[in-house]
């Protein structure tokens, strides 16, 4: 590792914008998707989801191989070229003539997405463990909420000055500030003699090492779960808004205070992470979110309460589910992080390719379960966060 390293300040805010790189991909698309919906797939609306969820699949394809060249090449030449790989994919994206091109091209842009996500985690990984790396991993969470935040409204200005295409250059400009930032003020932290050489023996090898440990396969499976409830949510959001609550045209502004809302959970894990413990953090958030999906799909499935009640609780819901997610994904990738850091960026690529990939598989049936309320959605949220709550009840031991 070089001497010279940046403040702490400036270097939590270059990773949490690396991070940046796959909430702005699928945020600023939503306010998009009913037009690239009423352009591209018209007779079948619903298929305009999958530009959410294609971009998570070859963000967890790419991610498996992203790690494993950290080891091998460096943290800073991978999370470079594989940011090149999605801002030229972005670009295909704007010129792209039927949904299926579109598709493919998101599913590159994806697997280009997966170095700056996933090699920024070996990186803090590199310089930081246990419960300090989860508190750097949370105050990164807390800057990273700004971006969904500001996503849709920034999709929604797009939109009126040059179409729904014109987002994708804004992901080229982003890619291309990034890279330049993370060139001029980043120091390497993986020098020449920690690299392992790219053999596939000794990937497979070094694998089979990661998947040995029990809390490395818990929690890659919690994450799965956790994420999924997320995409799931995300894939069908517009249109809740628009055709449940008749409020497309405010979706960005409530969207944008749900994120700034749910930035509280970041807060309050970097302050109680370090007295009260990872494993109990994830439970505890897991249950009391698992409570409030439960009360709002009961309370919409018998149809007592206003329309306007029955928003203001959607609202909190979703403010909820945004905060849990600050309150358990950087303490499960911290505690899958803890045995393996010899093999970071390894680690990495393995339990985030598999956690990504295995949240759309359960995300895409939920999501395609939408057919103008938010029921299936809630229902299908329940089930993946109740089998999360009992994952980590009795996966994670004792807390």
């Amino acid at each position: 590792m070089t001497d010279t390293r940046l403040s702490q300040t400036e270097f939590v805010a270059l990773m949490a914008m690396l991070l940046a790189t796959v909430a702005i991909s699928i945020d600023a698309m939503l306010p998009a998707l009913p037009e690239i919906a009423a352009t591209l797939s018209p007779a079948a609306p619903n298929a305009v989801q999958l530009v959410v969820t294609s971009f998570v699949l070859g963000m967890g394809i790419g991610t498996l191989f992203t790690g494993p060249l950290s080891d091998a090449f460096g943290r800073k030449r991978v999370i470079l070229l594989g940011s090149a790989l999605y801002a030229l994919a972005a670009l295909a994206c704007v010129f792209a003539p039927s949904l299926e091109l579109l598709l493919a091209a998101r599913l590159v842009m994806g697997i280009g997405a997966a170095a700056p996500r996933t090699v920024s985690v070996a990186i803090v990984r590199d310089m930081f463990s246990g419960r300090e790396m989860a508190r750097v991993l949370s105050f990164m969470m807390m800057i990273f909420t700004i971006v969904p935040a500001a996503a849709p409204l920034m999709g929604v200005g797009l939109i009126a000055l040059g179409g729904w295409r014109s987002i994708f250059l804004a992901y080229v400009a982003f890619a291309g500030l990034t890279m330049l930032w993370l060139a001029l003020r980043q120091p390497e932290t993986l020098p020449a003699a920690r690299r392992r050489p790219l053999h596939a023996s000794d990937l497979l090898r070094a694998a089979r090492e990661v998947l040995g440990h029990r809390v490395v396969v818990v929690s890659l499976v919690l994450q799965a779960l956790t994420l999924g409830a997320l995409f799931a949510t995300l894939s069908s959001i517009q249109g809740i808004f628009q055709m449940q609550f008749d409020r497309a045209d405010s979706f960005p502004l409530w969207f944008a205070l749900i994120a700034v809302a749910s930035m509280s959970g970041s807060l309050l894990n970097s302050r109680i992470v370090m007295t009260l413990g990872m494993r109990r953090v994830i439970v505890t958030a897991h249950g009391t979110q698992l409570g409030l999906t439960v009360l709002t799909l009961g309370l919409h499935a018998v149809g007592v309460l206003p329309p306007d009640v029955e928003f203001a609780l959607h609202i909190l819901w979703m403010v909820g589910l945004f905060a849990m997610m600050s309150l358990t994904m950087g303490n499960l990738s911290a505690l899958a992080m803890e045995p393996v850091g010899h093999v970071a960026g390894l680690a990495a690529s393995v339990i985030l390719s598999l956690a990504t990939v295995g949240a759309v598989i359960v995300a895409v049936p939920v999501g395609q379960a939408f057919a103008g309320t938010s029921g299936p959605v809630l229902a299908g949220v329940a089930v993946l966060l109740g089998l999360a709550l009992l994952g980590g009840r009795f996966g994670l031991g004792r807390i």
